[in-house]
Formats: C-alpha cells, structure tokens, sequence
C-alpha cells in the first residue's frame, strides 16, 4: 500500500465531507468548484499555513509534529479512531518484516477454550480478517467455514464475494461498512504487508460494492454490539457480539455472538446448537480441512 497516497486521500476525504457553517465560518460565494472545505480554509482552523497544509494533503507528513496532527484533526472533527488512523498514515511505525510474513495460527490452548464454549457462536480473526479457528457454533450459525478453501477462509471475501452473505446479514451494508472499516484501519499501520495489496486488489476486482466502500475511506471500532441475521434454518435472530484482542497478539482478535436469555434468538440459537451437534460430528470424521 502506497502510504502517501493513503495520506492524501485520507485527508482530502475527510475534508470533503464538512462544510464551512459545520466549522463556523462563512459560506462565500454560491459555487464552490469542490465539495468541502477549501485547504485555505481547513488550515486557517488548523493555525497552519496553507502551503504546510497543502504539502500534508500531498502525502508528504515527514517530520510533522504530534501537535499539528492533532490540531488538523480537531479541525476535521476527527473521530478517535480516525484520529488514530491519521497519525499511522503520517507517521508509519516500521515492522519486523519477518514477523508480518510469518503465517498467522491458533494457539492449542485457545482452540480448546473455544471449543469449550459449545453453546456460543466463536471464531479468531487475524490480520486481514482471515478466518484462524472457530467452534462447531460458528460454523452452524454463520457457514462451514473448514470446507471452504484456505486462501478462501476470509471475512471481507465472505462478506463481498459470497452470495448468501446477503442473505445472512439482514442489514448487510452495516456489516460491509465495518468490514471495509476494519481493512482500513489496518492498512494504516501495516501497509508493509505483502498480501494486503492482493487482497484489495481482488475484493476491487471482483466488487463494486467493495470498491465504492473502500473509496470512501472510512475507519471506524466496533468492538461490540448486536446483528440480526436470517438463518435458512431457524429464521430471524438478534445476537449480540464482543470483538476481544488478545494480548499477547494484537493482530488476533476473538468474536463471540450470544442472544439475550430468554428471548426467541436464544431459543432459536439452542435450536442451532442442536443441529450443529450432528454437523460437528460429520466434520470431526473428515477433519477439519
């Protein structure tokens, strides 16, 4: 991933979607030839001067100062996330390539806590959100993810390129924001990752959704919250979610869903864990892929 380029974008993105009354200032003249602040104008609220500005928005952040970051991003009513997403793209902290080349996996011990958790839906995401371990709950609720191929077992391409994903996932844009989201963010600070690019470059190829999305540079953090999902075997279901870093590896993060107690989502997920009894079985006779 270019890093200035992100930079720039990023920048000239975020510009674009204020307006002078949102930031207090004047509204001059009826036609603006681009949507947005002018970059005079983002650094007069910045107390920068333009050509400063103007050379940032280029892609050029090299010795820009924390101060000045965090002023443009006052400016630009950054979001913490975005403001944390700012500070990676001007200033990249370099990475052992060797360890950002060593494949990703699912310690033991962790496979058998979430194999444990035998009425939770659970699975470990790594860099790229590949898909690194799951239980038979989340195979049951959200697809087989051991037959799927190994360069296959990814949730952006899940999401993007497979068809029932839009069946699944009621509101199905929300969980392609927040995909989209999460793959910004991380290319932020690891545009040092070889298989990155690949990965963009597909998902651009193969989705125009994705490609609309991803113009649009958006970061945000969900690390919990609720989905509704539509199961071809137990219907409508409202589950909530917790996204949890592990931390000895930032780079792992473990997903649980759960339903409120006593709700029809709880009966119907019960239902699930059923069904995945018998499917898990068949999986275990034939490993899991």
């Amino acid at each position: 991933m270019d890093q200035r380029a992100e930079l720039s974008e990023f920048l000239r993105s975020r510009r674009g979607r204020l307006q002078p009354q949102d930031v207090g200032l004047p509204q001059l003249g009826r036609h603006r030839r681009v949507p947005g602040l002018r970059r005079e104008e983002l650094a007069q609220l910045a107390g920068v001067s333009v050509a400063y500005y103007t050379r940032l928005e280029q892609g050029n952040g090299r010795n820009v100062s924390t101060e000045v970051l965090d002023a443009i991003a006052r400016a630009l009513q950054l979001t913490d996330v975005e403001r944390d997403h700012l500070t990676h793209l001007a200033k990249p902290k370099q990475k052992k390539h060797r360890r950002m080349g060593r494949p990703q996996q699912v310690r033991p011990a962790l496979q058998q806590l979430i194999d444990a958790m035998d009425s939770v839906p659970a699975f470990v995401v790594g860099r790229r959100l590949d898909l690194l371990g799951w239980n038979r709950m989340a195979r049951a609720l959200l697809g087989d993810f051991a037959a799927l191929p190994p360069q296959q077992r990814n949730m952006a391409k899940l999401v993007f390129l497979d068809p029932n994903a839009r069946d699944l996932y009621i509101d199905w844009e929300c969980k392609a924001v927040e995909v989209v989201s999460t793959l910004r963010m991380y290319a932020g600070c690891s545009a040092d990752d070889p298989q990155l690019p690949e990965l963009i470059g597909e998902l651009s190829v193969k989705s125009e959704e994705f490609r609309r999305l991803w113009a649009a540079h958006t970061v945000q953090e969900k690390g919990h919250g609720s989905k509704r999902l539509h199961h071809p075997l137990v219907g409508e279901m409202t589950l909530s979610y917790e996204t949890l870093r592990l931390p000895d590896d930032h780079d792992l993060s473990l997903v649980t869903y759960h339903a409120e107690p006593g709700s029809r989502s709880a009966d119907s997920l019960r239902l699930l864990a059923g069904w995945g009894v018998d499917e898990a079985a068949e999986a275990d006779a034939t490993g899991r892929g």
